[in-house]
C-alpha cells in the first residue's frame, strides 16, 4: 500500500464581483478619509491659523492630501493590482491635479461667488467640493491608474 504524501493545492474559490467592489470602496473610502483628514487639518490651519487665502490654503491642502492618497491607494486598496510604473504614477498626478481643479473650482463657487466665507461655511464647501471631487477620483483610480494585471487575473 501506497500512501500519496503530496497535497494538490486548490485555488481559493473566487470572491464575488459585488463583495470585490464593496471591500474595494471600503478601503477607497478608509484611504481617502485619511487623505480627507490631512486635507481638512491642512485647510484650517492655513486659512484660519496663518490667515493664507482661501484659494491657496485649498489648492495647498488638497495637494498634500494628493501625495498621502497616492500611498494609501498603491499600498491598501489598490495593492492587488499592477505593480508600480511610471505610467500609473504619471496617471494618478495628472487626473488627481484634475480632481484638484475640480475641486478648487467648487470651492471658489461656494466661497467666493456665494460668499460662503466663515469658519463653519468655509469648511462646508470644503466638504462638498471634496465629495463631489472624490467620485470622479474614485472612478478613474479603480478604472485607468491602478488596473488589474492582465497576467494575475
Amino acid at each position: 500500500m501506497t500512501v500519496n504524501l503530496s497535497r494538490e493545492r486548490t485555488a481559493a474559490p473566487a470572491t464575488p464581483p459585488v463583495k470585490r467592489l464593496v471591500v474595494e470602496v471600503v478601503n477607497f473610502a478608509l484611504v481617502g478619509g485619511s487623505g480627507v483628514a490631512v486635507n481638512f487639518l491642512v485647510f484650517n490651519v492655513l486659512l484660519h491659523g496663518l490667515h493664507r487665502a482661501a484659494m491657496v490654503a485649498t489648492v495647498a491642502a488638497s495637494l498634500v492630501a494628493m501625495g498621502t492618497n497616492y500611498l494609501g491607494f498603491r499600498y491598501v486598496t489598490y495593492r492587488d493590482r499592477a505593480s508600480r510604473t511610471r505610467r500609473q504614477i504619471a496617471l494618478f498626478f495628472v487626473f488627481s491635479g484634475i480632481g484638484v481643479a475640480m475641486e478648487s473650482g467648487l470651492f471658489y463657487v461656494g466661497y467666493h461667488g456665494l460668499g460662503l466665507a466663515g469658519p463653519f461655511e468655509s469648511n462646508a464647501v470644503k466638504a462638498a467640493s471634496i465629495v463631489l471631487a472624490s467620485a470622479f477620483r474614485f472612478l478613474v483610480c479603480r478604472t485607468w491608474v491602478f488596473q488589474h494585471d492582465a497576467h494575475r487575473a
